[in-house]
């Protein structure tokens, strides 16, 4: 069922902003989700390059409107001039349209803070009235003025009292737990009438991920895996993958989350080369690694095999991995050494040629009696104690887009527009 998601604030993209930037992701989570969204600002446009949703620019709630600067400059000389009223209908009237249209609104800060007070003032009113979709608050920022802890002097009285105005009907969002304590203690309610739905990172934009890049990772489910190994090698003997695999069922037996990623095929000069292929992938069934080992070279459900991946998408794998593994029984030189720690990845590696030109102390090196066990209780090890591969762990499964949005923004969309299912 598609629904009509409307998103309001004082500005959009393409003005940049923290806010604006949040929004954007927003519009582009609810337009894959198949909502039908518009933005409704007082300046702005489009949200991004991949969602072009409906926009209704009303000037007059862009918080650099002419007349609100004049009407912001008499509220802080302690006077309420009688602009604001005629501002707020001129508001409200212009609003009547769009919030017919919606089946949610979704307002970010402006029922929070003081840019644009005859806008908080009208959509108050217009609440009250009956005139409004379910409403949701979305605070990012509380205005300095009703922050107790601001030590800005505090003001009161209409409209400021506004900010301080809690209404059981409206849903009330906070992007952190720090902002919702504050938020609980401006409105004097307990912090649990507080939603928490942190902002998230889109991977596929801080990592550059094209859209075979995202492709992968979506389908082979990398993001949620505590621990992404990345083989970046032709399928040879030589390469040792039968290691790589049994280092992969070790880690899986202590209920950790790996993913095996091999990128090349075959050698494409070895006459029994494709035999080989064919002895790892029947390995891969009797070991039940179907879901953690992953030849590149078999395809995808879009990009059927056999597959040769480009250098550049190799290298957008090289930046989603943690470990770069190589347990060589031989190379010439061993060049995803160089390649891994330029990418800033942690490098397991035999002692390849590679290996002596960067010096043992800058890999974690394989020593040729060490077991596969051993080999993976260090990677735990790594992952567990050191603070960067914890973090990255913990962003790509918690705090992407696509996770807060199906964890938390959905249910509170379905919730708000009785789509929730009983």
């Amino acid at each position: 069922m598609t629904r009509g998601v409307s998103i309001l604030h004082y500005t959009a993209l393409p003005v940049i902003g923290g806010v604006e930037s949040v929004i954007g992701d927003h519009t582009r989570l609810f337009t894959q989700a198949g909502d039908a969204v518009t933005l409704i600002a007082g300046r702005g446009g489009h949200a991004d390059a991949h969602a072009e949703p409906n926009v209704v620019v009303i000037p007059e709630l862009d918080s650099e409107d002419p007349k609100n600067r004049e009407i912001a400059r008499a509220l802080d000389e302690g006077v309420v001039p009688p602009e604001f009223r005629t501002l707020q209908a001129r508001i409200e009237k212009k609003l009547y349209r769009p919030l017919a249209a919606a089946d949610v609104l979704l307002v970010h800060n402006v029922l929070n803070f003081h840019f644009n007070l005859p806008l908080t003032a009208a959509l108050y009113h217009l609440l009250e009235q009956g005139r409004t979709p379910p409403l949701v608050a979305w605070c990012h920022d509380i205005s300095r003025y009703v922050n107790a802890s601001s030590g800005e002097k505090q003001r009161f009285g209409f409209p400021w009292d506004l900010l301080r105005t809690f209404r059981p009907e409206i849903r009330y969002v906070a992007v952190s737990a720090r902002r919702q304590r504050l938020l609980a203690e401006t409105l004097d309610i307990v912090p649990e009438l507080i939603r928490v739905i942190p902002n998230g990172v889109a991977p596929e934009l801080l990592l550059g991920l094209g859209p075979f890049g995202q492709q992968v990772v979506k389908e082979f489910d990398l993001l949620n895996a505590d621990l992404i190994l990345l083989m970046p090698v032709r399928v040879t003997q030589a390469k040792n993958i039968e290691f790589a695999m049994q280092v992969t069922a070790a880690l899986k037996a202590t209920n950790l989350a790996a993913k095996l990623v091999i990128t090349g095929p075959p050698d494409p000069h070895g006459h029994d080369a494709d035999d080989y292929f064919d002895e790892l992938v029947a390995l891969r069934r009797a070991m039940h690694l179907e879901r953690e080992v992953i030849f590149l070279y078999q395809g995808t459900s879009d990009a059927p095999g056999p597959l040769t991946l480009e250098p550049a998408t190799v290298a957008e794998l090289y930046r989603v991995a943690d470990i770069v593994f190589m347990p060589s029984h031989r190379e010439g030189f061993g060049l995803p050494v160089l390649e891994g720690g330029l990418a800033g990845k942690a490098v397991f590696a035999t002692e390849v040629p590679a290996v002596d030109q960067v010096g043992a102390d800058s890999v974690q090196t394989i020593a040729p009696d060490e077991t596969p066990d051993a080999v993976a209780a260090r990677m735990r090890a790594w992952a567990e104690q050191e603070l960067q591969p914890r973090l990255q762990r913990r962003v790509r499964q918690d705090y992407t887009w696509q996770a807060i949005f199906e964890r938390e923004i959905a249910p509170l969309i379905a919730e708000c527009t009785g789509s929730a299912e009983e």
